[in-house]
């Protein structure tokens, strides 16, 4: 079957503390999020452009079923401002961790950094 779009339509984070997630985000990647409640779900919706290359996704706080994690799927940031080390500071200037540097991919691909967010959860970052 021939793709049509990238397989990826959405993500979501888990977080336990829905208000210090929202700050580190924000400070970490100086962009807004829309914070809604949907039903039982409290999310916090990372902004994104119609009809664009990549998913959309949100910050989602329900302690039944979504817990942080360091060991699960890794979500790949694009990152805005294209500087992975200035974003790894701000990630740990907003009480997350940096476990890897900027590192080179492939000349093709680009970088990646590896980071732990306020929350516990894996995830990294990537430019070209």
């Amino acid at each position: 079957m021939e793709l049509k779009h990238n397989i990826v339509g959405w993500f979501e984070i888990p977080v336990a503390d829905m208000a210090r997630a929202i700050q580190f985000y924000e400070n970490v990647f100086e962009i807004k999020l829309q914070r809604e409640k949907m039903g039982p779900l409290d999310m916090a919706w990372f902004p994104w452009v119609e009809n664009s290359v990549g998913a959309g996704g949100s910050l989602v706080y329900d302690p039944d079923n979504y817990k942080p994690t360091a060991d699960g799927v890794l979500i790949y940031f694009t990152t805005a401002s294209g500087d992975i080390d200035e974003d790894l500071k701000r990630v740990v200037a907003n009480g997350g961790q940096a476990i890897m540097p900027k590192t080179l991919i492939s000349p093709e691909i680009g970088y990646m950094g590896i980071f732990i967010d306020s929350e516990g959860n894996r995830l990294a970052l990537h430019a070209h």
